[in-house]
């Protein structure tokens, strides 16, 4: 995926206040076709209030958000259609069976008669849970629900999918479950945005990353680019090394350029008389990038 293809959901100038606190203060990215991209921020970043407002419970007070080149308007179920919103709660109604909560969401999407019935029977099968879809959800594991959850909001086969922390609270098998189906959507054409505090997960799966903190967005592109615009060709050296005295210690190394630097570092290290046990080079990460640029864990 690069960004010449073209951009299915836009969000310009965002603006929203709650009395004297600016939410949203100008906030504005892009989402490609068929893309992964990552919205992180830390706590009170605006990044819940930015997809209540995609998903159409908030209005924004200045700035627009775009879908498929057009305004995207609260009333306008048409349009509204072409997103599906896989919220952090549980929307599942516990007392009906998985059947039932899909015919429930399908219904509500406008889905029905024999096109609902074969989009449920599709989804069960993609959620792998067509053995149970007679049984009440209130006695599914946490990962059985997470995946219903799942279904219920892209039966009706959106072509934007807004997706806020869709492996809280799932063990790492039924993790990598839900990242399968989510990669299978994203094959078929669907285009996805993450919300999560996973930033481990953002790096290995998302194509691009936005990071918003104070209602702005301060930082937008692959991890390499934001990389190179924040720790640039910085890397840590850890050298474990033991004197001769037999002491065993760690020692950190930061160094600019790890090519010319290396042949230095060793050096040193033998002319002092050390031994070299074990040397780690850290790779530069989201999370690291992230620190760098808000000063913050993700989680505060």
């Amino acid at each position: 995926m690069t960004k010449t293809e073209p951009v299915v959901l836009e969000v310009r100038a965002a603006h929203k206040r709650y009395g004297d606190r600016a939410a949203l203060n100008g906030a504005a990215f892009a989402l490609h076709q068929g893309e992964w991209l990552a919205l992180l921020g830390p706590n009170g970043a605006g990044k819940t209030t930015l997809v209540r407002t995609i998903a159409g419970r908030l209005k924004l007070d200045q700035g627009e958000i775009l879908l498929h080149g057009n305004a995207l308007q609260a009333g306008d179920q048409k349009q509204r259609a072409k997103l599906g919103i896989v919220p952090q709660e549980l929307a599942l109604y516990s007392n009906l069976t998985a059947v039932e909560n899909l015919e429930v969401f399908g219904r509500f999407h406008g889905v029905s008669g024999a096109t609902l019935r074969d989009k449920i029977r599709w989804a069960l099968d993609w959620i792998a849970l067509s053995d149970r879809a007679h049984d009440h959800v209130k006695g599914f594991s946490g990962g059985m629900k997470r995946r219903l959850n799942i279904a219920a909001a892209v039966l009706h086969q959106p072509s934007v999918i807004l997706l806020d922390e869709p492996t809280v609270g799932v063990d790492p098998q039924s993790r990598e479950r839900i990242w399968q189906m989510l990669n299978e959507l994203r094959a078929d054409g669907a285009s996805l945005m993450l919300t999560t505090h996973q930033l481990d997960e953002a790096q290995t799966i998302c194509d691009r990353i936005v990071i918003i903190d104070g209602g702005q967005t301060i930082a937008a592109g692959t991890l390499d680019e934001l990389i190179e615009q924040t720790i640039g060709s910085r890397r840590g050296v850890f050298c474990k090394v033991k004197n001769a005295e037999g002491t065993v210690a760690e020692e950190e190394h930061t160094v600019d350029d790890l090519a010319d630097a290396l042949p230095g570092i060793l050096a040193d290290l033998k002319g002092g008389d050390k031994q070299l046990l074990d040397l780690r080079i850290q790779t530069p990460s989201l999370q690291a990038v992230f620190l760098h640029l808000t000063g913050k864990d993700l989680r505060e």
